[in-house]
């Protein structure tokens, strides 16, 4: 079975390619960008596995006039950059020792040995230069049938890593089918070492749950990770059940996934430290939070916070308090998000000043906006209602 796409035939991945199989090392397209081939998605990172060491990956690198920066170096990983276009060049490895974060690794010649330690079936496969699929253990039946399984045992694979928690989900969620069920092995022992997940950075933490919710619709795999005892363990006091009408309610007004949005559907606290957010993404969630519980109608939300804002208030709305839903009330947004209140300060003085002005001011824009925004300012200035 052959792969292929653009990426593969650019002239940057050629020449890298060339560079290193010219050399006699072997060069293996790895991981991500196979498999979304495979998928016949959109391929993004271009990750290569040799059995070149990364000294020699930037003696070849150097002759052929190829710009190499040692991103990982320690890790055996160099960042080539071909034709403006980034790989990045690992060599082969296996694990000689874990302790739940890190690995001490040593190179090796096999990438049967490197596939091993990677962490889910799917995400060990390989190609050659021209496409041709290498499948060490077993993946490619598992990918077709949207299956996610751990490589090997996985409670051995978890307790390598214990962000491998978190990225089961995530990749369940993008990946897997839900119709089918998760892996019940893996399942069990997600629930066995969930104590680990204290042991990760929060920067870690939040990248993946990021990613996660940025699946097109991840609330079968937050059930499941709730159901698993994950979700409380990096967010206490969590509740997902708002997830999906969330979802659903995003796909039928065709609006794009959101990770802070649909944070503040799972909960009420600031997520902030237990995922590393930042002020801005705090901010944004608290404001959302707040919103919820408010009482302005869709057109006034629309007015307060913006078209994008009250759009996501009134989405959390319906799938917080178990809404239908009303395609008429995001037109009441983007109306109120147009509005322009007629009446500014100058129009009011010099007989009102201070806080009488403010007060007036606040008390002439609750006019306009139960007006449906139809008050000119005249009316407005004049006292009437129109």
């Amino acid at each position: 079975m052959r792969i292929g796409g653009d990426w593969l035939d650019h002239p940057g991945t050629v020449a890298v390619c060339a560079m290193l199989t010219a050399a006699g090392y072997r060069a293996l397209f790895v991981g991500g960008c196979v498999r979304d081939a495979l998928l016949g998605r959109p391929v993004g990172d271009i990750d290569i596995a040799t059995d070149a060491r990364p000294m020699q990956v930037m003696d070849l690198a150097e002759a052929a006039g190829i710009k190499a920066v040692p991103t990982g170096f320690d890790h055996g990983t160099v960042t080539l950059v071909s034709h403006g276009l980034e790989h990045e060049v690992t060599t082969f490895r296996r694990d000689v020792e874990t302790d739940g974060r890190h690995a001490l690794v040593h190179y090796s010649d096999d990438p049967a040995e490197d596939a091993a330690r990677r962490d889910f079936t799917m995400n060990a496969l390989y190609a050659t230069p021209e496409g041709e699929i290498v499948d060490p253990l077993g993946g490619l039946p598992d990918l077709r049938a949207r299956r996610l399984r751990f490589v090997g045992e996985p409670a051995a694979r978890i307790i390598e890593d214990y962000l491998r928690i978190l990225r089961f989900f995530r990749f369940f969620a993008w990946y897997g089918d839900p119709s089918q069920g998760m892996d019940p092995e893996a399942l069990a022992a997600i629930a066995g070492h969930v104590d680990g997940l204290s042991r990760l950075s929060r920067e870690r933490v939040g990248h993946e749950m990021r990613k996660l919710l940025m699946a097109p619709d991840p609330s079968f795999a937050v059930a499941a990770m709730r159901q698993a005892g994950a979700l409380s363990a990096v967010l206490p006091g969590s509740d997902d059940r708002a997830l999906g009408p969330l979802v659903h309610h995003e796909q039928a007004l065709d609006v794009p996934p959101d990770p802070i949005r649909r944070l503040a559907a799972v909960t009420g606290d600031d997520p902030g430290p237990a995922l590393r957010l930042s002020r801005a993404e705090s901010r944004r969630h608290a404001t959302l939070r707040d919103a919820v519980g408010g009482t302005e109608g869709a057109a006034e939300l629309g007015y307060r916070f913006g078209e994008a804002a009250a759009l996501d208030i009134l989405l959390l709305r319906w799938a917080l308090l178990e809404h239908p839903g009303d395609p008429r009330q995001v037109e009441q947004v983007r109306r109120g998000a147009a509005a322009v209140f007629p009446v500014r300060a100058e129009d009011l003085m010099p007989d009102l000043s201070g806080a009488a002005l403010g007060d007036r001011l606040k008390q002439l824009e609750r006019r306009w906006i139960r007006s449906g925004f139809a008050l000119t300012r005249d009316q407005l200035c004049a006292g009437g209602d129109g």
